[in-house]
């Protein structure tokens, strides 16, 4: 062989090492959506299911009813499998679980902290396989002995709520370690080698969040779209909290005058407080009040100046607005054309 010729990209190899995480979703690729508010919902989902990967409903907020709304509304637009994640602290969490039983959804994805044993139990018992995140090895193993069917590793990277740990550390710490069940990364992916790389160490596949915030079928106002395809990494940055007495949750997002207004802001409520005009409750709500519905603003109505602009590190890959198929097929050919290399070189 011509070892300067570029050799055909190994789609066969690549199916071979996702089948583990495929087969799990019951979809063709072992990659699965991130689940954003206000952005995963019925079409985006529907998409990415129908490309090929595993669409997931973001909950996020909705009552039961909103949710069952969502779920018939996704499948009128696919036939293919999808999961819904549900965020631990809803007060509803069970109903949100007998919502999904009752459409039978097939995976349930619980984020935003360790799942209640009862949601858990009810969503097995119920037929759905259970996804978990795990942010540190411990956890992975407890969650595995839980029940957990699949377990997500998401990397500080990510956009949104963010643990304080790489998904580079991560994967080192806790994928030789659990491979009872598939683990599957996320957190600043953007590129198929990327996706293969973890794969090599052991992952089923990936999680993908922020490259698919521009797909044609998401419904991201145009100027949060525009925004995304503008950001570069270095703009994706976490909240900084400015009194430890007062903690702020990170959420990686890009830098605009809402996430300046915030500093003020905390900077103005510490003072009120050091005045003795709130006290320490108050003054917390009224820091964790300033990002109320900024998502939405920006996400639907496309305020992207005071809004929040939630993305990840790999923001700098998105350049331009396209089909949820075509990135999935870039990703899917970026990582079958690095496997090839790689046998090219052994």
């Amino acid at each position: 062989m011509d070892m300067a010729a570029t050799p055909e990209p190994d789609f066969a190899g690549l199916d071979r090492m996702m089948a583990r995480g495929a087969a799990f979703f019951g979809s063709r690729y072992a990659i699965l959506g991130g689940a954003m508010s206000w952005v995963s919902e019925r079409n985006l989902v529907a998409a990415l299911s129908n490309a090929g990967a595993f669409g997931v409903i973001a909950c996020g907020a909705m009552e039961p009813d909103r949710l069952a709304q969502e779920i018939a509304g996704t499948q009128a637009l696919t036939d293919r499998p999808f999961g819904v994640n549900l965020i631990t602290m809803h007060p509803r969490l069970e109903q949100l679980v007998d919502v999904c039983l009752a459409a039978r959804v097939s995976h349930i994805v619980f984020a935003g902290g360790i799942p209640p044993g009862s949601a858990m139990k009810r969503a097995k018992e119920g037929g759905a396989k259970v996804v978990c995140f795990a942010p540190a090895l411990a956890l992975a193993k407890k969650l595995v002995r839980s029940g957990a069917d699949a377990l997500v590793i998401e990397g500080s990277e990510a956009g949104g709520h963010i643990g304080p740990v790489s998904l580079n550390v991560l994967a080192q710490e806790i994928l030789p370690h659990v491979t009872e069940v598939p683990v599957f990364v996320a957190g600043g992916i953007g590129r198929g080698e990327a996706i293969l790389s973890y794969m090599e160490m052991g992952a089923a596949g990936a999680q993908i969040g922020t490259r698919f915030v521009c797909a044609t079928e998401s419904i991201a106002h145009p100027n949060f779209k525009r925004a995304f395809i503008r950001g570069a990494a270095r703009d994706a940055l976490p909240t900084v909290q400015i009194d430890p007495r007062f903690p702020v949750i990170p959420v990686r997002a890009l830098q605009n005058e809402g996430t300046k207004r915030f500093m003020e802001h905390q900077a103005h409520v510490l003072a009120r407080f050091q005045s003795g005009e709130l006290d320490k409750e108050a003054a917390q709500l009224d820091i964790e009040h300033f990002w109320a519905g900024a998502l939405r603003r920006a996400v639907v109505d496309g305020d992207v100046d005071q809004g929040s602009l939630m993305a990840g590190q790999s923001v700098g890959m998105v350049t331009k607005e396209q089909p949820a198929a075509e990135i999935i097929a870039e990703l899917v050919g970026q990582a079958a054309a690095a496997l090839a290399a790689r046998r090219v070189l052994r």
